[in-house]
């Protein structure tokens, strides 16, 4: 399903979460060394942000870390993604490489060159390295993540020296919604292992 075209879309704060998942990402707010581009506010980053904010909130529902993550082409979304790592048990079904390989699917091309990424969370080493890989034209991101944010926040492989690809990054698109979400879900975890621990059925 592809954005919509309203007027200007809302980021809404209001997340679902369920179950539990290990690693707080947001556990620390320290966000020093950021180098991502300032906060965009143009009505197509909104919109799309939205978009990947949609699947953040249905990966909470299926006990998995709300990240969303959604590829545009010529304003049209061409790949989705959410975190699948638990329901797959898979390190690597992170929801910006389920997202990229169903855009390289939809473009028949494993170049992404005319591309733009929207995540919810900053994109860690790996899924930062993909987006090399992948000669994304974009990445937009929307909360930075201080334990594996690898473009912009702990380093920036986006620009990083010798690579034959490198990508403008935004950071900061619908912060507090994207952040909300993690925090709420993890806010969840931690109260079901208390009544866990205390003996009561969650």
């Amino acid at each position: 399903m592809a954005g919509s075209a309203e007027a200007t879309p809302r980021c809404s704060l209001t997340g679902n979460t369920k179950e539990e998942i290990a690693g707080d990402p947001l556990a620390d707010e320290a966000t020093d060394g950021n180098t991502a581009q300032p906060v965009s506010t143009s009505e197509t980053d909104l919109r799309f942000m939205a978009e990947a904010l949609k699947l953040a909130d249905y990966a909470a529902t299926q006990g998995e870390v709300p990240v969303g993550c959604v590829i545009v082409f010529e304003d049209r979304i061409i790949g989705r993604g959410y975190n699948l790592r638990e329901s797959n048990q898979d390190p690597i079904a992170h929801a910006e490489i389920l997202a990229i390989s169903e855009a390289a699917k939809a473009m028949g091309s494993w170049r992404l060159e005319d591309c733009t990424l929207y995540v919810t969370l900053e994109p860690c080493p790996m899924c930062a390295g993909a987006l090399v890989l992948s000669r994304i034209a974009r990445c937009v991101y929307g909360c930075t993540d201080p334990k594996a944010g690898f473009v912009g926040t702990l380093a920036d492989i986006s620009q990083f020296p010798g690579l034959n690809h490198h990508y403008p990054v935004t950071g900061g698109v619908c912060e507090e919604a994207c952040r909300s979400r993690l925090q709420d879900f993890f806010r969840a975890v931690r109260a079901n292992k208390k009544l866990r621990r205390d003996g009561r059925v969650v």
